[in-house]
């Protein structure tokens, strides 16, 4: 499991021109959805162009694995004989979680990762979060929020990176834990997450700068990367909670 992290994550090391786009679905069933898109085009043109012809066959090989179709993390395990695990409620979730990589021109290089969990129940929660304790994720934080099929109460402490943060300090060495502290703001272009519904809001109460609401089914985060790495820097709206009814 960790050495597909790894390589879905390789991108977030080194960037400095990396966008993380996140979808999260809220169903009407009580389930919610996630789609991440990490656009890594910029970074893969600059890293060609840096690395000699003679260490590109090596260098860039592990992520010409990745499929360009969505496969779960339970096949992509079994086909590479990593899958350990017996537990069912494990397996059951590993076989929602989903990885593709994008590539263009037929290229072997992917200019591009996405990450899905697909019709995530109540119920499956607490065996996410057990799961991530050891084998870290990269899911939006806000998939975490409390929603009922009607109901979405968002976490504003949510609002932040550290997710993405524990699944690189969960990879690297002691040394490399230590050198990223504080570097994630400057690999990163920009992050957003999008929060969908299947039916209209009906009200929003509570108020934070980094949310507007986009349409009728929609409300949209954009993360402001530069407060969230200065202590001083001051929001307007800050409510820790959000609540958001829909029809």
């Amino acid at each position: 499991m960790k050495k597909i992290i790894v390589l879905f994550l390789i991108s977030l090391f080194t960037l400095q021109s990396c966008s993380i786009n996140t979808e999260v679905i809220y169903h009407k069933d009580s389930a919610t959805s996630m789609i991440t898109d990490v656009d890594t085009r910029e970074f893969m043109a600059e890293m060609q162009a840096m690395t000699p012809d003679s260490l590109k066959q090596d260098k860039f090989k592990e992520m010409d694995r990745f499929p360009t179709v969505w496969t779960s993390m339970y096949d992509l395990l079994k086909k590479e004989g990593k899958l350990k695990t017996e537990n069912q409620d494990t397996i059951r979730i590993i076989k929602k979680v989903f990885i593709k990589s994008t590539k263009e021109d037929n290229k072997p290089v992917p200019i591009g990762f996405s990450f899905k969990l697909d019709h995530i129940t109540p119920n499956d929660y607490e065996v996410v979060k057990n799961f991530n304790k050891d084998d870290k994720l990269p899911f939006d934080q806000n998939i975490l929020n409390t929603w009922d099929g009607k109901i979405l109460t968002i976490n504003t402490d949510f609002f932040n990176i550290k997710n993405i943060e524990e699944v690189l300090r969960s990879q690297g060495s002691k040394e490399e834990t230590e050198n990223m502290e504080g570097m994630m703001m400057m690999f990163l272009k920009n992050v957003g997450t999008t929060l969908k519904f299947e039916t209209k809001i009906k009200s929003i109460t509570g108020k934070h700068d980094w949310l507007k609401q986009v349409d009728d089914y929609s409300v949209r985060i954009e993360y402001d990367l530069k407060a969230m790495n200065d202590k001083d820097s001051k929001l307007k709206n800050t409510d820790k909670k959000i609540i958001i009814i829909t029809e």
